[in-house]
């Protein structure tokens, strides 16, 4: 790591000499892609670093040709520093007066303009990252709404939500984590309204950040600010929507944009958190609260429909007499628990395989798996068709969650009730029944319960869980961010 000597260490006012600088410590002339152009301003000589790949060339030449027009226009003058300076024609433009200030700028994609004998650097801000254009997320799509979303460029992530949110209050505060990566990290929260020791806590736990570098971005964050260690439940909300991070923003959270990562992380955030979705928002109330229950069935199923089905298949005892044609009407040579094990695995083959598989062939692989392996893997007597139309009802749960990270967690949930059914029956199911809710409950996400606002039990928060209501009606804001401004709308007078 670079010593605090180093860091403030003053840029040389000979130029030759920074220029031995810069090809010792950041390899100038042995990186391709780092460069100097040296020209001469009213006999003065000046020096531009820059990074090929992260400049936009255009504004450069603009620069250029504006420096060395002063050659033919002004006289020689005790001032060059500030004439050059005045004609640097950008809108962002500051001084750095170290060295390692200086270097940081250059490799973030801004330029430097060194003047002989000023012992300063000019750093014009010309950055053009490589990256696409915001774009719907393929994984928060609505019917009906808005098709941007946040890509990996930090600054067009915060246009976007300033472009939804114009309020003098809004602030966005700029930081670099990583030794090595130097990463831009951004807090985004409305004076006024989020709590200021959230803001204040949120930005202590990223400036203690030691590492060599987030090139992981947001799950490296995460696992720094939160502490998560090998807890499987989401302790902070991903979205990609602009719309999404900008209500929560009035809502009270804070959010944090890292740069190369195009999902924002919304803090602090419940269960509850991550089974919302945009399109419960672009529909009618009704629409809205009908769609969150189905989705709440679905959460609800991913869990618990396997391991409850695989109780009364062991225990048919249980099971009323008009619901007795639910347990498998054939047997197998294999155990059903092993055969619940096989399928589920086998969904997940398919789930990895459809990440790794290119697109033109991900509907030939779903007919293989739908049609051959499903239907003969019955057929041969492997499985039973019940334990295929369980977990085949379970992934479609599983897959109608919200929150990715939610899913996969819920599933390890789900094999662990499995395994207690499986030894102990229905001691075992309600046993990790309730260690599942009283492990949730204890899990605090920034000093926020996991599972407000029913542990601990605040009603009128719970019918806006429960119920979609309309946005008149939606006065207070979240009691579980500890706003300073309670109210979304102006109390009634």
């Amino acid at each position: 790591m670079t010593n605090d000597l180093n860091r403030k260490e003053p840029i040389p006012k000979n130029i030759e000499e920074l220029e031995k600088i810069f090809e010792k410590r950041i390899g100038l002339g042995v990186s391709f892609d780092l460069g100097v152009r040296h020209i001469k301003v009213l006999k003065k000589n000046i020096q531009i670093y820059y990074i090929n790949g992260l400049t936009d060339t255009i504004f450069i030449i603009h620069i250029l040709r504006e420096l060395v027009d002063l050659n033919g226009s002004d006289r020689l003058s005790s001032k060059i520093y500030d004439i050059i300076q005045n004609r640097i024609v950008n809108q962002s433009v500051e001084v750095v007066k170290t060295i390692d200030e200086m270097a940081d700028q250059v490799l973030s994609g801004l330029i430097a303009i060194v003047v002989e004998g000023e012992g300063e650097a000019i750093i014009v801000d010309v950055r053009s990252y490589p990256g696409r254009q915001p774009m719907e997320p393929d994984t928060e799509k609505v019917v009906r709404g808005s098709r941007d979303g946040y890509v990996e460029n930090i600054i067009i992530n915060t246009a976007l939500t300033r472009r939804r949110i114009r309020d003098e209050r809004l602030r966005f505060e700029i930081m670099k984590v990583g030794e090595r990566s130097k990463t831009d990290v951004a807090i985004g929260y409305i004076e006024g309204v989020a709590n200021p020791d959230l803001v204040k806590t949120v930005k202590k736990e990223l400036k203690t950040i030691d590492v060599d570098g987030i090139t992981m971005a947001d799950k490296t964050i995460e696992e720094f600010l939160l502490k998560q260690g090998y807890n499987p439940y989401p302790l902070v909300r991903y979205t990609e929507r602009a719309d999404v991070g900008s209500i929560h923003l009035l809502e009270g959270h804070v959010l944090i944009f890292i740069d190369t990562s195009p999902s924002v992380m919304v803090t602090p955030a419940t269960f509850f958190h991550h089974l919302q979705h945009a399109e419960e928002y672009r529909q009618s109330a009704a629409v809205g609260t009908f769609i969150r229950w189905v989705r709440y069935l679905g959460v609800l199923a991913s869990i618990f429909l396997l391991p409850l089905w695989y109780l009364f298949a062991i225990e048919p005892s249980l099971l009323p007499e008009h619901l007795e044609f639910i347990g498998p009407n054939k047997q197998t040579n294999i155990p059903l628990i092993l055969q619940i094990f096989i399928a589920d695995m086998g969904i997940e083959f398919l789930r990895i395989a459809a990440i790794h598989t290119p697109t033109p062939l991900a509907t030939a692989m779903g007919l293989i798996a739908a049609v051959l392996i499903g239907q003969i893997a019955v057929d041969v007597g492997l499985f039973v068709s019940e334990v295929i139309l369980y977990v085949s009802v379970a992934a479609i749960g599983t897959y109608a969650t919200p929150s990715y990270e939610l899913s996969v967690a819920n599933k390890i949930a789900k094999v662990v009730l499995m395994l207690l059914v499986a030894f102990f029956k229905l001691p075992g199911l309600l046993i990790g029944g309730t260690l599942f809710v009283i492990y949730l409950a204890h899990i605090r996400a920034l000093n926020a319960p996991y599972l407000w606002p029913f542990i601990p039990f605040n009603p009128q928060a719970i019918t806006h869980i429960l119920i979609r209501r309309t946005v008149p009606g939606s006065k207070i804001r979240p009691s579980i961010v500890h706003p300073r401004d309670r109210f979304r709308q102006p109390a009634d007078k």
